[in-house]
């Protein structure tokens, strides 16, 4: 075999060495490809997820905001009642140190 022959052999094991590598890498990249689109899908599903529970969290606090029972409103009159007494007392007291 002469110079020029081993040369070539040599070189065509490197190139069949790098299609090899070409070929692992161009799996690996798709590999990834792949498991990108799934965490973007699944990113995708969880902000669905989130931001329905935020608008479900929304409503109920609204629902609960408008939710009035008797004895909420019975005991808003009452602290009401109290503290219009309060200032009445305090300026009845004002008044009097005149």
């Amino acid at each position: 075999m002469t110079e020029s022959e081993k040369a070539l052999a040599t070189f065509q094991t490197r190139i069949r060495q790098m299609i090899l590598r070409f070929e692992e890498m161009k799996k690996e990249n798709a590999d990834l490809y792949a498991m990108v689109d799934k965490n973007e899908q699944e990113i995708k599903q969880l902000q669905a997820k989130l931001d329905q529970q935020e608008r479900d969290y929304q409503s109920l606090k609204m629902a609960k905001m408008l939710e009035i029972t008797d004895s909420d409103l019975e005991g808003a009159k009452t602290r009401l009642s109290k503290l219009i007494r309060n200032v009445n007392n305090c300026i009845a007291v004002l008044s009097d140190e005149k």
